[in-house]
């Protein structure tokens, strides 16, 4: 049976990987980003608070959108190496505070939305999502998302049963579309829906295995970790073409509203 992942030390466990994360990490589709500004109503100048925000890689998209974000990571390293990724120029850059997704350390009604991607599922969810809806405004919106592997493709599913054979994969992902689920069904929110984007990233040999060893259940152990390696290496041989090969994701987006108050009628 599946294990909780907010039970494994999520806020520890990423250390000593920042550099890697922020490498071979895959960036989120634009399709995606867009979806989430328009159905939010995210506009320049909205406040959006990306909790578990890790090396910025999703703060940084929707700054670029012109929204002031404000990233909440709990990891000093993660933390620092999201500090000292720069912005394009023109693009005012997140600020970068500790915190957790239980506890933000932010006021209430502050946010006009509240973002976790690639991170939700490192949250203990009920708890996370009344801190959610404590900072968001009336009416403002939480926006989960995660990039998927879509093991429909041939090379995908490969690359997917390595990351299997690790000893905690099992126990910390999650089926595709599953993830998201407490928002779905939580009190707090109105108006919950999933929707879904293609993605790629092509990626050489080094940038293989830099992405899965970004991962925090990749052995790290020597003999294990280069066993894990060399079946990667494996992998990629039986399907690069020029050097190259391409992981396939599906990227769900997830989204509900804090509601605001009912005004009482006047007689």
């Amino acid at each position: 049976m599946m294990s909780p992942a907010h039970d494994k030390a999520p806020t520890t466990r990423f250390t000593g990987l920042a550099d890697c994360y922020a490498r071979f990490r895959p960036s989120y589709p634009d399709a995606a980003i867009q979806h989430a500004l328009a159905r939010c109503g995210l506009r320049p100048g909205c406040v959006l608070v990306d909790v578990g925000c890790g090396t910025g890689i999703s703060s940084r998209l929707f700054a670029m959108q012109g929204l002031q974000v404000i990233g909440i990571e709990p990891n000093a390293d993660m933390r620092r190496q999201a500090d000292a990724t720069p912005s394009p120029e023109g693009v005012a850059p997140p600020t970068y505070r500790d915190g957790r997704a239980e506890a933000t350390g932010l006021p209430r009604d502050f946010a006009d939305g509240v973002l976790a991607a690639q991170a939700f599922h490192w949250f203990e969810p009920g708890k996370a999502l009344r801190e959610f809806a404590r900072v968001l405004k009336e009416r403002g919106w939480v926006i989960l998302m995660w990039n998927e592997r879509d093991e429909g493709d041939a090379f995908t599913a490969e690359y997917g049963s390595v990351i299997r054979s690790t000893r905690e994969a099992e126990t910390i992902e999650m089926p595709r579309g599953r993830a998201g689920q407490p928002l779905l069904t939580c009190s707090e929110f109105r108006h919950a829906q999933r929707h879904e984007f293609t993605h790629r990233q092509e990626l050489d040999e080094e940038g293989l295995l830099g992405r899965a060893f970004s991962a925090s259940y990749a052995p790290r152990e020597p003999g294990e970790a280069e066993r894990f390696a060399a079946s990667l290496r494996a992998v990629f041989q039986r399907f690069a073409k020029a050097g190259r090969v391409t992981l396939r994701y599906r990227t769900s987006v997830y989204t509900a509203q804090r509601p605001g108050v009912v005004q009482a009628q006047l007689p």
